[in-house]
């Protein structure tokens, strides 16, 4: 399957196992990832498999403040692959098509990918 990390903010390190269903992801109390961040719409990004083309999908719920994949603001269902970056108010997630078993595989993982990410320094 797939999951999202919470990458910044004080809920660093938490995840969602997305399964083949449809998950929202906001500020709501009810949802299977509330953020707790004031820049954040109660129901601000839907993610959704999509079974004839085996992909997840990232929409912008009418959010106020926007979504972004990859730094690119999404007004559209927007296919998501492995390693992408998700900003919503001043929370980054990431996407990835692995599953985690807890919260210290999830961060590893994380962190794994931000190494290969990081940037060289060229004088």
């Amino acid at each position: 399957m797939a999951s999202i990390i919470v990458a910044s903010g004080k809920q660093k390190g938490e995840f969602l196992p997305l399964g083949r269903r449809i998950s929202v992801i906001g500020r709501a109390e009810n949802l299977p990832l509330q953020l707790l961040d004031d820049l954040v719409s109660r129901k601000h990004l839907r993610i959704s498999f999509d079974e004839a083309n085996d992909r997840y999908l990232a929409e912008d719920m009418d959010s106020r403040h926007g979504v972004f994949v990859n730094h690119n603001r999404i007004s559209k269902p927007t296919p998501l692959t492995d390693g992408d970056q998700i900003l919503v108010g001043q929370t980054i997630m990431l996407f990835t098509t692995e599953d985690f078993e807890d919260r210290e595989s999830a961060l590893s993982h994380y962190k794994k990918v931000g190494e290969r990410s990081r940037q060289t320094r060229i004088e």
